[in-house]
């Protein structure tokens, strides 16, 4: 018999606006059993129907509901699949993305915890529950009729797995995938590392803001955490000079790749801590005309958010004072646990203490193919912040 789970009095509500997510916390009881990633119904207090989707004992969020019609059955599962994909992908074309894009982002296009991304001619899949890895040779099928890919890769290698009973998985899913895919990004070229870059490969969710950022990006640029150089290239478009600092000796190397694939001469590499590397040019008195805060995750939990607070504020303190007077300070933070409003307190408490005036120039989120839902504060995580500092 399956599950039958039922919700505490009121905890529907987040719900039935469109939220996925069940936790264990919020039920009343469980009928029926069955095997962990099984499809399971949802129910209200008082026995409403609300949604089906696939239980985990092992994990705080008990359900995850991507069906809301009561008369789905494992039978529909891969046309609703196909169906979804479609649809999403039908939304970035309808934006203009071709070549290197998000298909779906999980949640936000209601199929929770699957995660895929378009290289060119690669896919590359993320897996990030246990009803989703069960099913991922069908949605591998449903991806290669749709798509047609010469290959398709998963990166299910993220810690949020752990949270699921699962370990980390990488590996070809269909076809053949080379170690660098080249694709292009606002025109410019990349060599994109799918097996062992960051996330999927690279960060897409920047895309537009790099595009962005080259209005901003003159004279001397310094780009931080610049990872594979994403931001690096875009403003080496515009810029006399951009030195690119990550704590990666690898990753550098992937900056130098992609500046030489588009024949750019003016981007340089400094291999070392951010933290460090701001704190020598500011005892050197050394400042530059724009520089991009682009750091990774400092907080992947609530309990982190007052640690990261402290990180994210000593590093815009140290950002803000090696900008040149008028010159722009471009930073962001990828983590939802750092809210909008706790992101811009920090600014405010980081423009004070750096000593400088700063105004704000420009605020933006994440690419349209990274689309949030209202109800879900968990899908609009990125902040993304233009400054000028006099």
């Amino acid at each position: 018999m399956p599950y039958t789970v039922y919700l505490k009095k009121g905890e529907e509500k987040r719900i039935l606006c469109g939220h996925s997510w069940v936790y264990a916390n919020e039920v009343s009881r469980i009928e029926g059993k069955d095997k962990n990633g099984s499809l399971a119904e949802v129910r209200s207090f008082d026995g409403k129907f609300i949604g089906k989707g696939y239980i985990n004992h092992l994990s705080k969020i008990l359900v995850r509901i991507f069906a809301r019609d009561e008369d789905y059955c494992e039978q529909d599962e891969r046309e609703l699949y196909r169906k979804r994909i479609a649809e999403a992908n039908a939304l970035r074309v309808k934006l203009g993305y071709d070549d290197c894009y998000r298909i779906v982002f999980a949640e936000a296009d209601n199929i929770p915890a699957l995660i895929v991304d378009k290289y060119a001619d690669i896919l590359v899949m993320q897996c990030l529950s246990l009803g989703i890895d069960k099913r991922k040779q069908m949605i591998a099928d449903c991806l290669r009729e749709l798509f047609s890919p010469k290959g398709i890769y998963e990166r299910s290698d993220s810690a949020v797995r752990a949270k699921e009973g699962l370990e980390k998985v990488c590996g070809a899913l269909y076809g053949e995938v080379p170690d660098k895919v080249i694709v292009r990004e606002n025109g410019i070229k990349l060599a994109v590392d799918v097996k062992h870059g960051q996330k999927t490969g690279y960060f897409l969710d920047q895309k537009e803001n790099r595009l962005s950022s080259r209005r901003y990006a003159r004279g001397e640029v310094l780009d931080c955490f610049s990872n594979s150089g994403g931001f690096s290239l875009n403003a080496a478009l515009t810029a006399k000079n951009v030195t690119a600092v990550d704590i990666s000796e690898s990753a550098l190397d992937s900056v130098k790749e992609n500046a030489a694939l588009n024949g750019f001469n003016n981007v340089n590499t400094v291999c070392g801590d951010v933290f460090e590397v701001l704190r020598k040019y500011k005892a050197e008195k050394t400042q530059f005309d724009t520089v991009i805060l682009d750091p990774p995750a400092f907080c992947k939990s609530a309990a982190e958010v007052k640690d990261a607070y402290r990180g994210y504020k000593d590093i815009n303190i140290l950002g803000m004072k090696v900008v040149k007077s008028g010159g722009f300070l471009i930073t962001s933070s990828c983590s939802h646990y750092m809210t909008l409003p706790l992101f811009e307190k920090m600014l405010v408490e980081a423009a004070k203490e750096s000593g400088r005036t700063v105004r704000n120039i420009e605020i933006k989120c994440q690419s349209p193919d990274h689309p949030s839902l209202l109800v879900a504060d968990e899908t609009n995580y990125l902040k993304f912040f233009v400054l000028q500092v006099l």
